[in-house]
């Protein structure tokens, strides 16, 4: 089949148009995961230059996931993997269910018709588009144990605030609270998803008598749990990257009680330098959070109803 001179110009003209992209995608994002798989196999303390690289197998592997048989126990080879896996779990299954439910009880809020409305909407999401570090120094000092706004506010009522970031029982609860200022994202995503809910179903569940309760249980929530699927996906992979946050405030302390899985990583790779182990460790990430994602799409088919699907 011949191709017109124009249709080639044409076609030429828009590969142009999108060649930067494409040769900005495969420099910095195709060439880096390629490497990152081959270098998951190596051993690279990256100081040594290229010429240092060695091929290694599966030990990075069977480092982070293997046990070490001490004195007839079973001891991980690198408990900090273990410590960090632990944490950034527990973080991702306190603080996700925290940020659906918050987000979900916002946006019914701000989807009332009242004055000012649009104020209280911007003021919600303004902390998604602040600078991360920014947010970070802020949040440290509202934990602080002697001049926090925290104990302060707790001081007045004549309670004695814990020592937020400085305790093991409560620094990780820390970080689970200051997720719940980043809710602005999903709940502009359920603000749209609740006004795209036909007036109609009110309507008609109005005339049968339906109070409010009944109104949010059945048609709110099965309406909107697109949305809600939506948020549990993207928050839930977003909970297994914390960094800054747990580098700034507490840099893993005390006792690892905060070491986040992608920071234990950095400290592999910039640290330690460890580029090999660390390459590993990104790839065992990208395998967990694909497996817990299938798993919220299987799990998902049960509960997530759509427009215009049979029952």
């Amino acid at each position: 089949m011949k191709i017109s001179k124009r249709a080639l110009k044409t076609n030429i003209t828009g590969y142009l148009f999108i060649s930067p992209w494409v040769l900005g995608f495969i420099l910095f994002v195709g060439g880096p995961i390629i490497a990152s798989v081959l270098l998951s196999f190596c051993e690279w303390d990256i100081i040594s230059g290229l010429r240092g690289i060695r091929w290694i197998g599966f030990e990075n592997y069977k480092n982070l996931l293997g046990f070490t048989k001490i004195e007839g126990q079973y001891i991980p080879t690198d408990p900090f993997f273990w410590q960090s896996l632990k944490v950034t779990f527990i973080y991702s299954l306190t603080s996700v269910p925290i940020v659906l439910f918050v987000s979900i009880v916002t946006a019914v809020l701000l989807n009332q018709q009242i004055r000012g409305v649009k104020i209280f909407r911007t003021a919600f999401y303004l902390p998604v588009i602040s600078a991360s570090v920014a947010t970070a120094i802020l949040w440290r000092w509202v934990f602080s144990y002697e001049h926090g706004l925290f104990n302060i506010v707790l001081s007045f009522i004549g309670l004695q605030g814990p020592n937020w970031l400085g305790s093991t029982r409560w620094a990780l609860a820390s970080f689970v609270l200051m997720s719940i200022w980043g809710i602005g994202n999903a709940m502009i995503i359920n603000l749209a998803g609740l006004q795209g809910i036909p007036r109609q179903l009110y309507e008609a569940a109005e005339i049968d008598g339906a109070g409010s309760v009944n109104k949010f249980i059945h048609i709110t929530l099965p309406m909107l749990s697109p949305v809600i699927f939506f948020n549990l996906i993207i928050g839930t992979i977003y909970s297994f990257q914390v960094f800054t946050q747990a580098l700034i405030m507490t840099n893993g302390q005390p006792a690892n009680a905060t070491l986040f899985y992608v920071l234990y990583l950095y400290r592999v790779a910039f640290v330690f330098y460890k580029m090999g182990y660390a390459s590993a460790m990104a790839w065992i990430l990208f395998g967990i959070i694909l497996v817990v994602t299938l798993i919220h799409f299987g799990i998902g088919r049960k509960w997530v109803h759509y427009q215009g699907e049979n029952v």
